[in-house]
């Protein structure tokens, strides 16, 4: 009876050790995770408040972006996300909404449903280039 008890409590301690050991590697991995957040601006042609709006939400629903602003003057967004997104996934969903980046151009029947106050100047300056040097870390 003696060795039943001792060996029910050696399981259960194990049992309980075995979480605890899971529980802190989860923790680990959800550390690891905000730490591969990254930031990026690039150029996305624009004109208004709703364009705003629309170009923001579009990046917003790329799983992974955790925040995206739009910059009206600069024609511009900035972008933060993490490993589970990509820039160019960023850029294509944007893009399907009806507005060019600096990498992808809308197509001219998605941009063509854009309001009036929307269509843009199809040739207005942009920020040219990517911002490829992403920050590494927390960002908040």
């Amino acid at each position: 009876m003696m060795k039943k008890t001792i060996l029910l409590v050696a399981v259960v301690l194990i049992g309980s050790t075995c979480l605890f050991a899971n529980s802190i590697a989860e923790t680990n991995l959800k550390i690891e995770t905000k730490q591969s957040t990254r930031k990026a601006t690039f150029g996305v042609r624009g004109n208004c408040g709703m364009c705003k709006k629309t170009i923001e939400t579009a990046a917003l629903k790329v799983k992974g972006v955790e925040s995206a602003s739009w910059n009206k003057e600069k024609k511009e967004i900035t972008v933060v996300f993490t490993s589970e997104a990509s820039l160019i996934e960023i850029h294509k969903a944007i893009a399907a909404v009806g507005y060019d980046t600096d990498k992808v151009m809308a197509k001219k029947n998605t941009y063509n449903k854009l309001p009036d106050c929307c269509q843009y100047d199809r040739t207005q300056e942009m920020r040219q280039k990517s911002d490829n040097h992403s920050h590494e870390g927390h960002t908040h």
